[in-house]
């Protein structure tokens, strides 16, 4: 079972006294809002990668999101899950008409994972995870250069074995491309077009062809 859990959010406002945007509903459907879109993030699910993401954002007189960014996080997808989700919640909130939008509210987003046998992870086993993340990226960044160039007819100084192998060294099987492809469907009946044809493009780059027909469709 995945649990998440939204703290609380708070507004950074020095010295000034005024009225609160307020998402539309309450807090109680931001919560919901939240816990029915997110999607848990493969790499920290699998490594047991828990805690509180800070999510820094600006909302204009329309309710609407103009810059988000990370204010504190891990370094890992768990940052990218917690930047996308609150980026869905633009246009979902109230604004008051004495409101300065150039305030920065910060949501944070606790992450919990139960029943996934993470109580035996050390402290030194998930500071390694979240280290071998960043690793993984430049390993993943290889295979997608390779597809892509292949994809255009260009010469890879890498041959398909070499890369084939570290596709499974790295976890990119079958299994693991059908669940991502799955999660990008599931981005788009969220209405979150880019996020979802990101993972479309991510599925072409592993060599897949699943995501072709959906790739032309959605993501031109």
């Amino acid at each position: 079972m995945l649990i998440l859990h939204l703290l609380y959010f708070f507004f950074s406002i020095v010295g000034i006294v005024q009225t609160q945007p307020t998402f539309k509903g309450g807090q109680k459907d931001l919560f919901s809002f939240i816990s029915n879109n997110m999607i848990y993030p493969e790499y920290s699910k699998q490594n047991c990668l828990q805690g509180t993401i800070n999510v820094s954002f600006n909302l204009n007189k329309y309710g609407q999101i103009y810059k988000s960014e990370i204010q504190k996080g891990f370094g890992t997808d768990l940052d990218d899950e917690a930047l996308r989700i609150v980026r869905l919640t633009s246009g979902r909130w109230v604004i008051p008409a004495d409101y300065d939008s150039t305030t920065s509210i910060v949501l944070p987003v606790n992450f919990t994972l139960k029943n996934y046998s993470c109580e035996s992870r050390s402290k030194d086993d998930l500071k390694n995870a979240i280290s071998a993340y960043r690793s993984r990226l430049d390993l993943t960044r290889a295979v997608y250069n390779f597809y892509d160039k292949k994809a255009n007819g260009q010469t890879n100084t890498l041959n398909e074995l070499e890369i084939i192998a570290l596709k499974n060294e790295l976890g990119y099987n079958e299994a693991y491309i059908t669940r991502l492809y799955k999660q990008a469907l599931r981005k788009l009946k969220q209405g979150d077009k880019e996020s979802a044809c990101e993972d479309f493009n991510s599925v072409r780059l592993l060599g897949s062809n699943m995501a072709d027909k959906t790739l032309k469709e959605y993501c031109r």
